[in-house]
């Protein structure tokens, strides 16, 4: 066979195989996650306000105003209904186009029967109002509408048929109902359905348009506020689309509509609640207007106006693709902003995205191959990879959301497919990336990118690690008596040693620093009891130097002892560095803490230290832990409580020392030096730790304590 046939039939293969997989990945959903990360990224470029953005107004209950109504007029959440009149008023006389309430008014006022008829009169005065109620099978009260409530007006043409002919979401058909009070149901124009379910990670992309209780149709919010101004609107729906008087929206198969977004919360102009109140109440005090009374009035004039809840004690905040928290409210507005811009998105053509999937596995498979040159293999990789991106961008401006997670893990797995088959045949991607990198990597690392060629970037996670210092006692002095190949002989016996133990437990060595080990558990392999390991491999290598302490100690002169201190919490960790040259590392204040742990040993004359934050972590008798102070250390403003951890027979061995240690511990803590320094005193032969707390207690002996004693020992230094 050809050299020119082997390489088709490589590339075809390759390529088949990264769309086999991509393509089984999409269908059975595991790639959604990736799916909509991607998304929202292209979301958080493109996102911009439309000519109709400026059409829509909101006024927002936010904390201020809550504030502001319980200091200034007496008025405590909740609210009474009379002040929610005064805003449909005041939007009344602006000439507001419509008002839609993202309130659910289910209860009746705690006021009386006239607060409630206050609010239905503003309502039905006004007119163009669309008010709340909640379609939805958990949160409904009531499975039939009132038959002495007026019918909703909307009549959906072809909704049977649709129903027959597709399986709609769960918020279509819905079985309850949490109603309005009769007030606001029979006063209304158009009555919406409030209730809004996000995607499975809680962000909001898709929404349905419509629902369906007891065979009426109930708009969304944001539909219904439109409907409100336009009562002839005729309405229709068919598979993939539907109609609202001359706009025609594409909705996917479950009769959801993509939700194109302006842009982050407060895109659309917002007043405030306080505002609208404060104007109202000039108004009927007979003080003039204000300038800014008047601003609003006539910014609010021909105006579509949501009113809604953005405080956040009031619960009605969302995620979308652009901010971790938005007003419920800023989403129906994005409803109608894209209704009156008739450019809801759409789902792209799965033939066409499938189509578009295999030929560029295909092309890309077989140029791999036919361009071997390492150089040129890096560039296919990245245009091939790159052009879905592109292509997913111009598919977004033109209306439609284009899979791009499948498309990037079909290049992706033809491109590692193609490195493989060149490994195993002519090993050329291993000889590309030892020559590229062997100058400033070491071969580690090396061999990691080549396992998994995605870790060749800069970044990293927050994660809960525990993380290990240690150092040895006198390692200046041990250095100064040896020559330079005594002490990188006596370095790489002690190292080596060590660092077999903290990888036995599943630990990631961070690095060395002469003498000292910075290591860490939990990244980057999730380690579930990694407080357990990080514990059990300091008593490990203390067990272990002791071993070695005799032979040691002939090659040194003296004897050798480590100093260990472990802590637990959030770092963030990843490959950190420059574009040329990066480390697997952590950094945070969790980090800086273990290692003023290990110095802190010098204190109390120990050599294994833990921070609270590491013993909450661990399992109840893993181990034998003795308190050791409550310490602040340099760079932190509350003290942490220390412990040395140890094996349970050696705790056993000296449990008396460790009960009296306890005792003295508990008067130093509760200012009793005198008692404290006696108890001390019993030990002081036995226990180090007792020497430094007999020292401490003579120190503050001669002066009164502080009236806020707590016992904390003051670290002076790092």
């Amino acid at each position: 066979m050809s050299d020119v046939l082997k390489k088709l039939r490589r590339g075809f293969f390759c390529g088949l195989f990264g769309g086999l997989l991509a393509l089984i990945f999409w269908q059975n959903g595991w790639l959604e996650t990736w799916e909509r990360v991607t998304w929202d990224w292209r979301v958080r470029l493109l996102a911009k306000p439309a000519a109709t953005t400026d059409a829509i107004r909101l006024i927002l209950l936010d904390q201020q105003s809550l504030s502001w109504a319980e200091t200034q007029i007496g008025e405590a959440w909740p609210w009474p209904r009379q002040l929610y009149a005064f805003i449909i008023e005041f939007c009344q006389r602006s000439g507001v186009k419509a008002l839609g309430f993202d309130v659910l008014f289910t209860e009746f006022s705690t006021r009386g029967v006239d607060d409630d008829a206050a609010l239905g009169e503003a309502i039905g005065q006004f007119g163009a109002f669309a008010g709340a109620l909640m379609l939805g099978e958990g949160s409904g009260n009531v499975t039939t509408w009132p038959n002495d409530w007026p019918a909703p007006r909307f009549v959906l043409d072809g909704l049977d048929k649709w129903l027959a002919d597709v399986n709609p979401s769960p918020t279509w058909i819905i079985g309850k109902a949490l109603l309005p009070i009769p007030d606001v149901a029979k006063n209304a124009n158009t009555l919406s359905n409030v209730q809004q379910l996000p995607d499975d990670d809680g962000i909001y992309r898709h929404m349905p348009l419509f629902g369906v209780f007891d065979g009426k149709i109930f708009p969304s919010l944001g539909i219904g506020t439109y409907l409100a101004a336009s009562a002839d609107t005729t309405m229709h729906i068919e598979p993939g689309r539907l109609i609202i008087g001359q706009k025609r929206i594409a909705i996917d198969r479950n009769g959801d509509v993509i939700l194109r977004y302006r842009g982050a919360a407060g895109t659309h102009k917002a007043y405030r609640a306080q505002e609208i109140l404060e104007a109202e109440a000039r108004r009927l005090e007979g003080t003039a207007p204000t300038e800014r009374d008047a601003e609003i009035a006539r910014d609010l004039r021909g105006k579509y106006v949501l009113f809604g809840f953005s405080a956040p004690g009031l619960k009605d905040l969302r995620s979308t693709p652009l901010s971790a928290t938005a007003a419920g409210v800023e989403i129906n507005a994005t409803v109608l902003d894209n209704l009156l811009a008739s450019d809801f998105l759409a789902d792209f053509p799965p033939w066409l995205a499938v189509t578009l999937l295999c030929v560029a596995v295909m092309m890309c498979g077989i140029l791999a191959f036919f361009l071997s040159d390492p150089i040129e293999n890096v560039i296919i990789g990245a245009v091939f990879l790159a052009f879905p991106v592109f292509l997913a961008f111009w598919a977004y401006q033109r209306g439609f959301w284009m899979p791009l997670a499948a498309q990037e893990m079909a290049t992706t797995a033809t491109i590692l497919a193609a490195l493989v088959v060149n490994y195993a045949t002519e090993g050329r991607q291993r000889r590309f990336l030892k020559a590229a990198f062997r100058q400033y990597l070491s071969p580690t690392i090396i061999d990691q990118l080549i396992q998994h060629p995605e870790r060749l970037k800069l970044g990293g996670e927050r994660r809960e690690i525990s993380i290990f210092f240690s150092d040895i006692q006198g390692f200046t002095s041990i250095s100064e008596r040896l020559q330079p190949e005594e002490l990188t002989a006596f370095l790489n016996e002690y190292l080596s040693a060590m660092t077999d133990i903290i990888h036995e437990e599943g630990g990631t060595i961070d690095k060395y620093e002469g003498d000292a080990i910075i290591a860490f558990w939990n990244a980057p392999v999730e380690l579930p009891d990694h407080a357990v390991h990080v514990v059990r491999a300091a008593l490990r290598c203390q067990q272990k130097l002791a071993e070695m302490r005799p032979a040691l100690n002939a090659k040194v002169g003296r004897n050798v002892f480590m100093r260990v201190g472990v802590n637990t919490g959030f770092a963030v960790v990843g490959n950190m560095g420059s574009h040329t040259r990066f480390d697997y590392t952590m950094l945070g204040d969790s980090v800086n803490l273990a290692s003023r742990l290990e110095g802190v040993n010098k204190e109390f004359g120990t050599y294994c230290m833990i921070s609270q934050f590491t013993k909450e972590k661990l399992p109840p008798n893993a181990f034998a832990l003795r308190e050791l102070a409550r310490v602040a250390v340099v760079g932190r403003r509350e003290p942490v409580t220390v412990y040395e951890p140890m094996f349970l027979e050696e705790h056993a061995a000296w449990k008396d020392v460790f009960e009296t240690f306890h005792e003295g511990l508990s008067a130093f803590y509760d200012g009793h030096l005198q008692e404290a320094i006696e108890i001390f005193d019993r030990i002081k032969e036995l226990d180090p730790a007792a020497v430094a707390y007999l020292k401490k207690c003579e120190e503050f002996l001669p002066s009164p304590l502080p009236a806020d004693w707590r016992g904390v020992w003051v670290m002076t230094s790092k």
